[in-house]
């Protein structure tokens, strides 16, 4: 069950990176590519968490993942309320 429930997430995911990426064709504004990317992070994380068989000590990879995804959301919100303030 806990395969399947991550599965879906993972779903989810990949399924939210779509959206922005198809936004960020739409409006070429780089802030939905982060977020795109960023979800994608998210997906791998969550895909490679229930795979793993090593103790919790060994996982510290995937909250590096997180991490990484998490500080390109807040480049990416920073950089365009910076490009606003600037105008």
């Amino acid at each position: 069950m806990l395969n399947f429930l991550s599965g879906m997430t993972v779903a989810g995911f990949l399924i939210a990176a779509l959206f922005f990426f198809r936004f960020w064709v739409r409006s070429k504004d780089t802030l939905f590519v982060y977020f795109g990317i960023s979800f994608i992070l998210f997906a791998i994380s969550q895909a490679a968490s229930p795979f793993l068989n090593a103790p919790h000590d060994d996982r510290t990879w995937i909250y590096l993942l997180r991490l990484a995804g998490f500080a390109l959301l807040l480049v990416a919100i920073a950089g365009k309320n910076l490009r606003k303030s600037q105008r």
